[in-house]
């Protein structure tokens, strides 16, 4: 798969090779750039997954951490109305951002991380309506 990386305001276009199994359920994360793609990757061997007492979890209705980070920044309130590829937040790791973008059209029902909060890969970072 290739992809377009940015980085310091250059672009990089890069090829990825995804390694996880195929019938692992997946997550979206969508870049904020108009002229990167869509990445969709499989959650990575052992990564977290909900407690027993959350229940299963409607992906339609998440958006989950593409990395292990650091919130720096929340642009989003709970109850606010998103549209797809809306900011929500802006994660750091390795002092490069990443921005997470909205998969869906919606509104926000909770933001499980707050500014400062390190997050895992996969974690649940917000849930819509």
């Amino acid at each position: 798969m290739k992809l377009q990386i940015g980085i310091d305001g250059k672009l990089y276009e890069v090829e990825v090779e995804i390694t996880q199994d195929d019938s692992a359920p997946k997550t979206h994360y969508i870049p904020a750039q108009p002229s990167a793609t869509v990445i969709t990757a499989a959650p990575a061997a052992g990564a977290p997954k909900p407690a027993a007492s959350e229940g299963p979890v409607d992906e339609s209705k998440v958006c989950r951490s593409p990395i292990a980070g650091m919130v720096t920044r929340i642009n989003v309130q709970v109850g606010q109305q998103i549209q797809p590829n809306d900011l929500l937040l802006v994660l750091e790791a390795m002092k490069m951002e990443t921005n997470v973008v909205s998969p869906v059209a919606g509104k926000i029902k909770n933001l499980n991380v707050g500014q400062g909060d390190a997050v895992q890969l996969n974690q649940v970072l917000v849930e819509f309506e």
